[in-house]
């Protein structure tokens, strides 16, 4: 019997990382046996096409590479990942947390397609790495919906505190604004849950805060 998939989604500077860390410990606090997986895998060579990418080798832009090609890009890294490391466990009944997945395709590559567009992309997109590539179905996405003005800045600190370098999704803060947009369409369109990061005032919620909505949903398929 196939397990079950649960994936954390967010635009670039949402917190989703800092939100998975939590998710996975509380799954180990509460004794739940899971596998954890983050996507892209950089250290892998599945993942050659994605760092020439996200360096600008194809065009310092992210329109400088269609939707399409982008997306194939990603796809591969999963599908090589899924074969190799995690799809037997997921097959046999495990519970799979995943840090990005194809819906990181949707929010990313989703965005460089006109909006009247994007639902004819979200079709082609599932039914490729889900019917064509045979990778599984999530159970669940929690989408982190960060406003675009506090990704940003999160983004900046964070550069200004590790000495990093943003990649060429990272630096664009108008393709950031896009990524957004096309999230929140995506969430409606493909079922996602929507897990806001500010309050009804703006405020940023805690991280506290958002875990508790991450952990209700994801306690509903424990």
């Amino acid at each position: 019997m196939a397990g079950k998939l649960i994936v954390l989604e967010g635009t670039d500077g949402s917190g989703k990382s800092t939100q998975f860390g939590r998710l996975c410990q509380r799954m180990e606090a509460e004794g739940k046996p899971f596998r954890r997986i983050v996507f892209p895998r950089y250290q892998e060579e599945s993942s050659a096409l994605i760092r020439l990418y996200l360096n600008g080798a194809f065009g310092t832009h992210p329109e400088d590479v269609n939707a399409y090609a982008a997306s194939s890009f990603y796809a591969v890294d999963r599908y090589a990942s899924y074969v190799q490391d995690w799809g037997q466990a997921y097959r046999e009944g495990a519970m799979i947390l995943s840090d990005r997945y194809t819906t990181s395709n949707a929010v990313h590559q989703g965005s460089k397609v006109p909006e009247g567009e994007r639902a004819a992309f979200f079709r082609w997109l599932y039914e490729y790495e889900y019917d064509r590539l045979g990778l599984p179905k999530p159970d669940l996405v929690c989408y982190l919906d960060m406003p675009t003005d506090c990704a940003v800045s999160l983004l900046r600190s964070r550069e200004t505190a590790t000495h990093t370098h943003a990649d060429i999704h990272e630096r664009d803060d108008s393709y950031l604004a896009q990524c957004r947009s096309c999230a929140r369409e995506a969430a409606q369109v493909l079922g996602w849950q929507r897990i806001p990061c500010v309050d009804g005032q703006g405020q940023l919620r805690t991280v506290e805060e958002i875990h508790r909505e991450i952990w209700a949903a994801v306690s509903r398929l424990l």
